[in-house]
Order: structure tokens, then C-alpha cells, then sequence
């Protein structure tokens, strides 16, 4: 023989009958093995329900259906954009939605620096009283 005869596999069919005995074993093995039929409906390979075979599909369908129309009433009564920034749950931004946080640490920003240039060009206590909104000697309240 060659060396390519040699790496070539062995083709025929083993013929050989199976004896009874190993036959029964071997499905009593299988069938220890045999994932039961809870274990089936938890990964989904069997349907969780006590319909009929010939009527599981069209259970199936009807509840896939009625999700549908569940989903569907649910867009339907869904609140307008506009309204959704009236009660600011939404952001009143046109502003790409990558870029909306930064736009509100912006704002939040000028608002502070706004407000800090305001109390720096607030009256001292002795201008209000020399425009006559404070008496001498009196202190505002806070």
C-alpha cells in the first residue's frame, strides 16, 4: 500500500447486527438522560400550556395579537411631545441628545455666573440708605 492509501478512512459500513440486550441498554441510558419536561419549558423548547397540540399555535397567535393591540391602546393614550415639556419630563432642546447634558451644565453654569454678577453690583447697606431705602442705623433682614 501507498502512503495515500494510508491516510485515506475506511469506508464500509459496519453490518454487524446489535444485540437486543446492548439495544435495550443503550435506550435506557438515553432515557435517564432525558431532560424532563419542566427543564423543556424553561428553555423554551416546549410551550408552558395546557392547550390542546393542534391548538397551542393559534393560542400563540391570539397572544401575540393581543399584545399587539395592548402595545397599540398604549401609544394611543401616549402624551404629546409638547406636553411632555410642559410638565419637563422632556428637555426643551433642540439640541442633539449626545450633547444635552453638556448643554444643561452650560446652562446651569451662566445661570451661576449670572447670579454672582449680580450680588457683586448689589447696594452696600450705606447707598441704600443714602437713596433712602434703609433708615440709619437700620440693618436689612435676610
Amino acid at each position: 500500500m501507498s502512503a495515500v492509501d494510508e491516510n485515506k478512512p475506511d469506508l464500509a459500513v459496519d453490518e454487524t447486527p446489535i444485540s437486543p440486550v446492548e439495544r435495550r441498554s443503550s435506550l435506557e441510558k438515553h432515557l435517564q438522560l432525558r431532560p424532563d419536561a419542566q427543564d423543556l419549558k424553561n428553555r423554551n423548547i416546549l410551550l408552558d400550556t395546557n392547550a390542546a397540540p393542534s391548538l397551542q399555535a393559534k393560542q400563540h397567535e391570539l397572544e401575540r395579537q393581543q399584545a399587539t393591540d395592548n402595545l397599540k391602546k398604549g401609544l394611543e393614550h401616549r402624551p404629546e411631545k409638547d406636553e411632555l415639556i410642559n410638565r419637563n419630563i422632556l428637555p426643551d432642546s433642540n439640541a442633539a441628545p449626545g450633547l444635552q447634558a453638556n448643554q444643561r451644565a452650560l446652562d446651569k453654569q451662566m445661570r451661576s455666573d449670572a447670579l454672582e454678577q449680580k450680588l457683586q453690583r448689589r447696594p452696600t447697606v450705606d447707598e441704600l440708605v443714602e437713596h433712602g431705602i434703609l433708615e440709619p442705623g437700620e440693618t436689612p433682614s435676610a
